[in-house]
């Protein structure tokens, strides 16, 4: 298992860590299986998106604001966060890419994205690999 460093620097900011997944397939020596990447944090998330046109990454923040909004004084949790709660439930905390020929399988603009939403913080992703 490798562990990827994502520093980030805003509440909310999903940061795409494509490059960093596949450097980690590249050292495991796996040619051909599962790539699982896992964020063991309650207020963080990861996702497969869009990563040609930053605009989708504005507006998945900007719809998941409006679902969750930070500081609704209807929120019972003593922490403040929240809403980081539950955007990272919508987002998931975990994602599975096949791996082929030592590369990750993704679509022609499809990118793997850190989401933050209790920042700025130091967290992590957690890479794991399965071989066919």
């Amino acid at each position: 298992m490798e562990s990827i460093t994502v520093p980030t620097r805003q509440r909310a900011q999903l940061i795409d860590v494509t490059s960093e997944v596949q450097n980690a397939v590249g050292q495991s020596g796996v040619k051909s299986g599962y790539c699982i990447c896992y964020v063991p944090h309650t207020t963080a998330g990861i996702t497969i998106q869009e990563n040609a046109d930053p605009d989708v990454v504005r507006d998945l923040l900007w719809k998941l604001e409006a679902i969750a909004p930070h500081g609704d004084p209807g929120y019972h949790h003593s922490e403040g966060n929240s809403d980081g709660h539950i955007k990272a439930s919508l987002v998931g905390s975990s994602a599975t890419v096949l791996v082929e020929d030592g590369r990750l399988v993704l679509g022609t603009w499809q990118g793997i994205y850190f989401a933050e939403f209790d920042g700025p913080r130091r967290r992590r992703v957690l890479v794991s690999f399965l071989g066919a």
